[in-house]
């Protein structure tokens, strides 16, 4: 019997019940739940028996009170009901068990086909049963179980439950048994193949052959089943798409409007407009996401993002003209674009990440965001939401990254990274380290499951024309203080989530950003942001997830030309529920409200609304 065959058989969790219960001429009766077992790669040792010394043992079966001997082989060959023999070779030859072969007129029984499948599923819970006395909710009764117990506690053959018992209310079928019949000859021929053919006993033999007469059907029933496994099993490998790389994708259906009158006001650094009252119009955006993941270790990632988008920037002059209104997908990709384009590997026997960059290996790669509303696709809607702006967004793209994790349970983790906006542009002022770029540290604890805290520190230049201090979210002038003048930043922040009880989590962020304008250091800003987030994940069934956000966007508390600072203060305060149909489908309804937008008292409040869909796959 092949490999597939084996492992298979091997996974059937039925076999030790049945055996017990099993007459030699009717079905199961005793009920027994259904749960799911994996196999054990242990194997129960070999009894000796200093008669034959060590390497020769010897077993005899004993039967039940009331019932004959197991017929004694008085010859070199046994014969299986096929015709097939499967009796003592001699000693310079391995010994072979006879398979049973499948009748080309039988045909199988659809629902017995997925009484065997629903046996052969397996998880993490199954310890190794050296007898079958050992699972307490069956009764040795006939010579079955005498049989399967000899077996099972000579050759390891048959796997069990933890706790000793099988689970459910479902009678045991014959079906059960078959398979771990089919798992003891495997064994059988197992020891044959490895040459410790002395070790299988000529009693043990003939126990084998009446088994295998009696359910013949059955184990044919089976070995058909294993076939068309078979089968599947190769057209799959045949037209698979990859052995390395899996394909995943996500799209995002993003419909949405926005009301109130549009900011006509801001101190500086952004265009200024007439009022206009609701200038927004009702659209429907999308994005579309591939992925290839690729492994070649199994432990590492080469992640392939095409992408394609096509959601409008509230922020526009001719829409809300604030930066505060942006939505967590916003812009026009102009067709499909590689989004992502890096490689991770671990490193220190799994303690250690590290990561090279060559498209988008962005700052919330290189650090951790604890803050639980980080997803574009399926958490906050609006991009303010996502996580602290002046922390992870700016300069990025191409670089390095190392993760690192310290402690017994890895509570402890060490994050530093180095990407660059421009990395392939050679020009002046351009380049992996004469550009735009971002060199960032984070220390993250997590003191227990419940809760986790992160530091970070990030220092940042922008170059002439390519300045976002705040990572487009704010006011315009905490944006760019300076103007288009390029600048540098030190950028402090501090974050945290408690998950207060269950389907209910805590957190937030504090930011804090001292800008300078490279061409005139006495030019210098302060710029705060902080945000309180309230989440509710599985709040009515799993893969749900709803939030509250209420924070400060980006502002300018303290410029060296003080008319440039902001004067009012904005507040964001926003809501969704994400509502999951499945693994694959989920509808987020959802609104932020702006007040004072670019923190002027003279600009009317601003409400965004969506109705974000978003499949995956």
């Amino acid at each position: 019997m092949n490999k597939i065959l084996w492992n298979t058989l091997k996974q059937s969790p039925g076999v030790l019940g049945t055996a017990l219960l099993l007459s030699t001429s009717a079905a199961l009766a005793t009920e027994s739940p259904s749960a799911k077992l994996e196999p054990t790669s242990e194997v129960a040792p070999l009894a000796s028996d200093a008669n034959e010394g060590a390497n020769s043992n010897i077993f005899t079966a004993v039967p039940p009170e009331g019932e004959p001997p197991a017929p004694m082989a008085t010859s070199p060959e046994l014969q299986s009901p096929d015709g097939v023999e499967f009796g003592l070779e001699p000693a310079t030859e391995p010994l072979q068990l006879a398979q049973v072969q499948p009748e080309a007129e039988n045909e199988v029984n659809i629902s017995d086909l997925e009484q065997i499948n629903e046996y052969s599923e397996v998880t993490d819970s199954m310890d190794f049963v050296t007898s079958v006395s050992q699972l307490s909710d069956v009764q040795p009764t006939d010579w079955a179980f005498q049989a399967l117990q000899s077996l099972v506690e000579r050759y390891g053959c048959i796997a069990g439950y933890p706790d000793g018992t099988y689970k459910g209310n479902r009678a045991m079928t014959r079906y059960e048994f078959a398979a771990g019949l089919n798992a003891c000859l495997e064994r059988v021929n197992e020891l044959i193949a490895a040459s410790v053919a002395n070790l299988v006993t000529r009693e043990d033999l003939a126990v084998l052959q009446r088994l295998q007469e009696e359910f013949a059907a059955e184990l044919a029933t089976l070995r058909g089943r294993v076939y068309a496994l078979e089968a599947r099993t190769a057209e799959l490998e045949a037209n698979q798409f990859s052995t390395t790389t899996k394909l995943r994708g996500e799209v995002v259906f993003w419909p949405g409007d926005s009301f109130g009158e549009r900011s006509n006001y801001n101190v500086v650094g952004g265009p200024f407009g007439e009022e206009s009252d609701d200038p927004t119009q009702t659209y429907f955006g999308y994005r579309v996401r591939l992925n290839f993941d690729t492994s070649f270790t199994g432990e590492d990632l080469l992640r392939t993002r095409l992408q394609a988008v096509d959601v409008p920037n509230l922020n526009d002059f001719d829409l809300n003209n604030t930066l505060m209104a942006r939505t967590a997908i916003g812009g026009n990709s102009d067709g499909v674009e590689i989004d992502d384009l890096y490689y991770r590997f671990p490193a220190f026997n799994g303690r250690a990440q590290f990561y090279i960059g060559a498209n988008s290996l962005d700052l919330d790669d290189t650090m951790d965001v604890v803050t639980p509303f980080n997803s574009s696709g399926g958490a906050s809607i609006s991009r303010f939401g996502q996580r602290n702006p002046t922390i992870f967004r700016g300069p990025e793209g191409t670089g390095a990254a190392a993760k690192f994790a310290f402690g017994g349970d890895g509570q402890f983790k060490l994050n530093l990274g180095y990407v660059a906006g421009n990395a392939a542009d050679a020009t002046e002022g351009n380049g992996l380290f004469n550009g735009g770029n971002t060199g960032s540290a984070q220390f993250v604890f997590e003191p227990t499951d419940e809760l986790a805290f992160g530091l970070e520190y990030a220092r940042k230049y922008f170059t002439n024309g390519d300045v976002n201090i705040s990572g487009g979210t704010g006011s315009w002038i905490a944006d760019r203080p300076f103007g288009d003048n390029s600048t540098t930043s030190d950028n402090l922040g501090f974050q945290f989530n408690w998950r207060v009880v269950e389907k209910v989590e805590l957190g937030g962020w504090f930011g804090a950003t001292w800008a300078n304008q490279k061409n005139n250091g006495d030019d210098d800003a302060t710029i705060l942001n902080w945000a309180l987030t309230l989440g509710f994940p599985d709040a009515f069934s799993e893969g749900d997830l709803g939030g509250i956000v209420f924070g400060m966007p980006p502002k300018v508390t303290s410029h060296s030309t003080e008319r440039l600072e902001d004067g009012d203060t904005s507040l964001h305060i926003e809501a969704f529920y994400r509502y999951a149909f499945n693994d694959y489908i989920s509808i987020t309804p959802g609104f932020y409200v702006v007040t004072n937008p670019d923190h002027s008292d003279i600009n009317d409040t601003i409400v965004v609304g969506t109705l974000r869909t978003t499949f995956r796959f």
